[in-house]
């Protein structure tokens, strides 16, 4: 975990692509997905049927490693409505565990707005905690420090003649974006004009790595 400042509070960005809040051990994820590989199958597209219980493996370690009591999913945890009622047995069992042992929020997002409680956990739309308000998408005429997904964004450079992709936290004095964490999930260019329109121009991408956090000002 790599710590940093923002709007007052200290919190810490994971390479893993979430953000950990030491005061309220609370974990903070985006766009999940969970159940994107199902909803494609659905329509013919077969995916393999794996992403679900990856992307929940990987949450149940980092709650384990950094002893979260507390976990907020900020929309689009499912691809869509009715994604929990397709978990496959052993990754239900793996969200009901976190579920049933952690403070548990699901924000909605646009693919889960009408998500409904089969999983455990309580529903929001959108909430304010401790000052930050955490919602899906960013509201660009939002004064107040906020928290959110949505877009996936990703950092895209070229590093000794190679194209290098990470993902990245868009962040300004008082947004913050978060990548996705899904295992299923695409990204869109961190200076995209759709993200630079949500946080305004004077943004950085944050790239967290084990050790560091590395900041590149983006640029339109």
């Amino acid at each position: 975990m790599v710590p940093f400042s923002f709007a007052g509070h200290e919190l810490a960005a994971l390479a893993e692509g979430a953000l950990f809040w030491p005061s309220r051990r609370a974990l903070i994820v985006a766009d999940l997905h969970l159940e994107k590989a199902s909803w494609f199958a659905q329509g013919g597209q077969m995916l393999p049927p794996y992403d679900s219980q990856a992307t929940l493996t990987d949450l149940t370690a980092l709650v384990r490693r950094t002893g979260a009591a507390e976990l907020w999913c900020l929309g689009d945890s499912f691809h869509d409505s009715a994604g929990c009622e397709r978990l496959p047995d052993e990754a239900r069992r793996l969200l009901t565990g976190l579920t049933g042992a952690l403070r548990w929020v699901w924000i909605t997002g646009n693919h889960d707005a009408a998500l409904t409680d089969h999983c455990g956990g309580a529903i929001m739309a959108e909430t304010e905690v401790d000052g930050l308000v955490l919602r899906h998408e960013a509201e660009a005429g939002e004064t107040r420090p906020e928290l959110s997904g949505h877009f996936h964004p990703k950092l895209r450079i070229t590093q000794r003649g190679r194209n290098v992709a990470r993902r990245c936290f868009v962040v300004t004095a008082t947004k913050l974006i978060l990548p996705a964490f899904g295992s299923l999930t695409g990204g869109l260019d961190a200076r995209h004009p759709e993200i630079v329109r949500a946080v305004g121009p004077r943004a950085e991408a944050l790239v967290p790595l084990s050790d560091r956090l590395l900041r590149f000002p983006l640029v339109a």
